[in-house]
């Protein structure tokens, strides 16, 4: 895991990334990491990557011992949580929740999930759980892009990010592939960057 210096199934199709306002470079970046991401999903380097951030995700939820673990529904291209987050619902009984995005306003909020494949969308087209809304102490987060001082590039809607503000008391951790790794001139950190406790990839010893 990239510590901040504080502290198989089928797949949608990745979200258009909102609309940049004018001067933003962080539009480019995201695009250029998505093309790249796409074409390193095809290559025979994607399934043993998966294996690699899985053991190291389940070593970092032994530590963290969640109650409640707030999941995501992975798009194309990104690392699927599924099997870990059932893994830790067996071994330690955690519970499980999904995100549910709302598009106005523009907020997001989790619902216990049972770990089986939903039959619901949210309102961004993204599959979610039909339980009670909860609020999870650790939740992943996909990661874009990222730097080693926990700032994350997302697809641009903000939905993480205003929920982390929302709920200080969450542990967060991020979820991505070495090839997202970014400098901080890259990825310089705006107002609203809430950062995580640290990003997790394959590249992690």
């Amino acid at each position: 895991m990239s510590e901040p210096s504080s502290p198989p199934s089928a797949t949608p199709p990745s979200p258009a990334p909102a609309a940049p306002a004018a001067g933003d470079d962080r539009a480019a970046l995201r695009q250029r990491l998505l093309q790249a991401r796409s074409a390193w999903a095809e290559t025979p380097r994607f399934a043993p990557a998966q294996q690699q951030v899985q053991a190291q995700l389940m070593r970092a939820l032994e530590k963290l011992e969640p109650h409640c673990l707030g999941v995501y529904w992975p798009l194309a291209g990104e690392f699927n949580p599924r099997d870990a987050a059932l893994q830790a619902k067996a071994l330690w009984g955690c519970r499980l929740a999904l995100p549910f995005a709302r598009k106005s306003p523009r907020e997001m909020q989790f619902l216990a999930w049972d770990g089986e494949t939903p039959s619901r969308q949210d309102e961004c087209g993204i599959l979610t759980a039909q339980g009670e809304p909860t609020v999870p102490d650790v939740v992943l987060v996909p990661c874009v892009g990222f730097t080693d001082e926990g700032f994350r590039l997302g697809y641009g809607g903000g939905y993480f990010d205003r929920y982390l503000a929302a709920h200080p008391e969450v542990t967060a951790v991020g979820l991505g592939w070495a090839l997202g790794r970014l400098t901080e001139a890259e990825l310089k950190p705006q107002a609203h960057d809430q950062p995580l406790v640290g990003v997790i990839t394959e590249g992690d010893s």
